[in-house]
Formats: structure tokens, sequence, C-alpha cells
């Protein structure tokens, strides 16, 4: 005998079971699919990605001190994260070719800009429309500090600062001075010695301290604010001479060579040197890697012989270091800059 209302019940609570079963499986789907899609988000941003290369931009020529100090990183970083390291060089305009190729890139660490001071310290006071923002690279490292050397050719009719102004003065308008980038720390030392020392010069433009120090070493420009590397190498050749270290002392390489505060003329030397961006907006573990990975590199016995022959003092800075470094010098160079007048747009 059935009892009325028993039916109802019954289905309603098959109804409710078959409900509440059906819910728990979406759930878990949910839940299934949460995780999978947290496990492939994780995926996508670990670092490095298996056999995508690394590229670091060098925004000058082949053979310059920038581009033959990341080539000498290269072997060790790869072997220490695990994936390919390649050096791709993008001169010109500046560094704003490299900048721009970097700050375009995806910020998953596989691309970094080794470049001067003249990317973020320097172009943002010499360009009133720089089409690229400094402020957004990422700073990785400081990796070391550097300074240029005044070179000349060797038959040259003068062995120091003070002969080479006096000959300049006797000859306005003639003499030629190269520098490794428009805009760079040697173009605006060459600008900065022209307005102290009252002179009147040329200025030529080269892709990379390599080109410079090629063309002063055949005679095709009279003097040329170098990078150390080249300085050195173009003087050992004997095609060039070493006229000023432009740096607070001097150098055990060429120890009879004074500094420029020696020869007269101390406010052509502000601090600067070589250091590793990444695009904006780059994950802080990512760039915290990348930070280790150099700094390991930068310990390396031959990495740190080319560096210190060459006058460089690796220093290896914490991205956050090197934020506030980039600051201090900012304000050192807008400074300069502004006092020597110099616009290149």
């Amino acid at each position: 005998m059935m009892v009325p209302g028993a039916g109802a019940s019954q289905r309603r609570e098959a109804m409710t079971g078959r409900l509440a079963a059906r819910i728990g499986a979406l759930a878990f789907g949910a839940l299934t699919l949460g995780t999978h899609a947290g496990a492939a988000i994780a995926q996508a941003q670990a670092f490095p990605v298996p056999d995508k290369p690394i590229r670091i931009v060098v925004p000058f020529a082949a053979g310059g001190q920038t581009d033959i100090q990341a080539r000498a990183l290269v072997p060790h970083l790869s072997a220490d994260l695990g994936v390919p390291v390649i050096v791709e060089n993008k001169p010109g305009a500046a560094t704003i070719i490299g900048a721009q190729e970097v700050i375009k890139s995806p910020p998953d660490g596989h691309t970094m800009l080794y470049t001067i001071s003249v990317t973020v310290s320097q172009n943002p006071f010499l360009f009133d429309k720089l089409p690229y923002d400094p402020k957004a690279l990422t700073p990785i490292m400081f990796a070391s500090r550097s300074a240029t050397v005044l070179i000349a050719p060797a038959s040259a009719p003068y062995d120091t600062v003070k002969e080479l102004v006096d000959h300049a003065k006797a000859n306005p308008g003639k003499l030629t001075y190269g520098s490794f980038a428009l805009g760079s720390t040697s173009h605006l030392q060459g600008e900065m010695l022209e307005r102290s020392a009252g002179i009147d010069a040329i200025h030529v433009p080269y892709k990379g301290s390599g080109p410079a120090s090629l063309a002063l070493m055949s005679g095709e420009i009279d003097f040329l604010f170098d990078g150390p590397t080249t300085a050195f190498a173009a003087v050992q050749t004997g095609k060039a001479k070493a006229l000023a270290v432009i740096d607070a002392k001097r150098y055990p390489q060429i120890p009879d060579v004074p500094t420029i505060a020696e020869a007269g003329y101390p406010d052509l030397y502000i601090a600067g040197g070589m250091q590793f961006f990444g695009p904006p907006a780059m994950p802080p573990d990512v760039v915290d890697k990348l930070n280790a990975a150099l700094a390991r590199a930068l310990k390396q016995p031959e990495v740190v012989k080319l560096y210190t022959d060459n006058a460089n003092e690796i220093i290896a800075t914490s991205p956050q270091e090197h934020a506030r470094a980039v600051e201090q010098m900012n304000a050192k160079w807008g400074e300069a800059i502004r006092a020597a007048g110099v616009k290149l747009d």
C-alpha cells in the first residue's frame, strides 16, 4: 500500500541527489581547470624557457669594448642557465636602436640590454623627443665602472692635452674628434673639452668604439675619448698614443699618462660604466635570477682578467643598487649636459 505523497517525495530526493552530484562534478571540474590553468601560467612564467635563447643586445658595432665584454660572458651564462646565449649588435642612433629593441621585447628574461650610461643617463637630456622611455627599462645590474682614455694618432704633433689644445687653437675648425656614438660619453667629453678649453673642433660619430678606434689609428680623426679596452689595444699597436685618462686615478696599464684633472680639465670626469637592463615590467624573480647568473659569470677568472686588464672595475650590484646608481648618474649628467648646452634634436 503506497503512502500518499511518498512518490513525490522520493522523486524530489532523487532529483536533489542528481543535482548535488552534478554541482559537485562541475565544482571538481572547475577546480581541476583552475589547477591546470595555474600550472600553465606557472609554466609560461618559468625562466629560462627551455631551448629559448637569451639575447644580449649590444647597441654598438662588433669589436668594441661593450661587445667584447658581452661575448666573454656568453659561455658562462649559457652553462649556468642551461639555454643558448647570443649577442646581437644593434648599433646606431645614440643607442636608441638597441634600446627600442629591448623595450619592445617580452619581459620573460630572454632579452637584456648591455650598454653604457648614454642610454639612460644622457639621452634624456640630449633629446627633447626621445622615442623611448629610459625609465621603462628594468635595472638588472651595474656590472662595472669604467671611464675613457683620450688618445691621438701616433703621428699627431701633440703629446699632451695642453699641446692638443694649443694645436687646436692654432687651427680652429680643422681638427676632428670621434666618438663611439652620437650623444655617448666620448661625444660629450669632446664637447666639454671644446667649451672648457675654448677650441673649435668637428665631431665625427661612429657606431662603436671599435670603428672609432680604427678611424683614429688610420689618421681619419685627430683625437678620441675611447673606452679603455680599445684605447689600450690601439696604443699597443704603436698607431696611437694616450694623452690622458678620464678617471679619478691613473691606470697601471699606462702609469705615465696623467688623469684629465692633472691635465687641467677635472670637469670632464663623471663616473659611468657598463650596465644590464631588461624590458619593462620584468618579474622580480626573473630579474633576481639573471642578476645572480651575471654575478657568477663576472667572478670567472678569465672574465675578471678581461675587465681589470682594461681598467673596468667589476662591481656587480643588486638591481636595487643599480636603480639608485642610475638616479645619481642622471643628476650629474643632466647638470653637465645643460652646462655644455648640447642638444641632438
